[in-house]
């Protein structure tokens, strides 16, 4: 026996959304123009989405922050071989440079030597990534290095216990590659006005201030070839995480004497 319902016997079906409904030959058929006009108003937002989407990455770049991958051990262990880092352009304008921050920098000193020519993989999509920001430039000569002195600190290695001292005060460097000495190569600077004096943490595979007093700069660095302060390891991603600048290390350093702007001694 069929089971009763309540209600009358066409409920709802006088609902014209509930019943099946045949177009009469007086009415509109959803045609092939209206889907293809659906289609291209999507594909249209998709473009702007895209399009906002890069500009935003460009503007990003060009002034908040800029990728950079790591090419050689100098910085050990804090940043490894083919490390991929954001670089926070604010820094040293407007934000105030600090002693302790890692720094990416254009080499105009010739610290590096010049790249083989034809040696650069470059097609146009990799350029246009590279020009919105996606994709580290590695045409440019640039390095990476972690500010020891400021202008007018007088730096020198090293005392009785081998470490560095910065304007008198001895650095306990947590960062340094195990095993390495904070300098076996003994030297006394005192930082110029508009310049800094940067090493690397795996100072015994690291070409920085010490290895290039030799060339015109001395060894020093103009606040003007700085790129910016290195903040986030962005990849891999067992690396992920944010730079710090130690600033325990550097909290007891004096200011520097104002009339320390040269440079007193330094090795060969």
């Amino acid at each position: 026996m069929a089971k009763a319902h309540s209600g009358t016997p066409n409920d709802g079906a006088e609902d014209p959304a509930d019943t099946p409904r045949f177009a009469g030959p007086d009415e509109d058929v959803p045609s092939g123009g209206s889907a293809a006009r659906s289609l291209g108003s999507w594909a249209k937002e998709v473009l702007i989405i895209v399009a906002v989407a890069l500009l935003l990455s460009f503007l990003i770049k060009t002034f908040l922050f800029r990728a950079f991958f790591i090419p050689s051990g100098s910085m050990e262990n804090t940043l490894e071989v083919d490390d991929r880092i954001f670089v926070n352009q604010l820094v040293p304008e407007p934000f105030e440079l600090k002693r302790g921050d890692i720094v990416v920098f254009r080499d105009t000193q010739g610290w590096l030597p010049e790249p083989a020519a034809g040696t650069t993989d470059s097609n146009w999509f990799k350029d246009a990534l590279i020009f919105v920001g996606l994709v580290p430039d590695e045409s440019q000569q640039h390095l990476v290095k972690r500010v020891i002195g400021l202008e007018g600190d007088r730096v020198i290695c090293c005392d009785a216990d081998g470490r560095i001292t910065v304007n008198g005060e001895a650095l306990d460097e947590p960062y340094l590659f195990p095993g390495a000495n904070p300098s076996d190569m003994p030297f006394d600077v005192t930082v110029p006005e508009g310049k800094i004096w940067v090493m690397g943490d795996h100072r015994n595979a690291s070409a920085d201030s010490r290895a290039n007093t030799d060339k015109p700069g001395g060894g020093f660095i103009d606040v003007d070839d700085i790129e910016g302060k290195a903040s986030v390891i962005a990849w891999p991603l067992d690396r992920m995480g944010f730079l710090g600048n130690y600033p325990d290390v550097f909290a007891d350093i004096p200011d520097a004497p104002q009339s320390s702007t040269g440079r007193e001694q330094s090795a060969p």
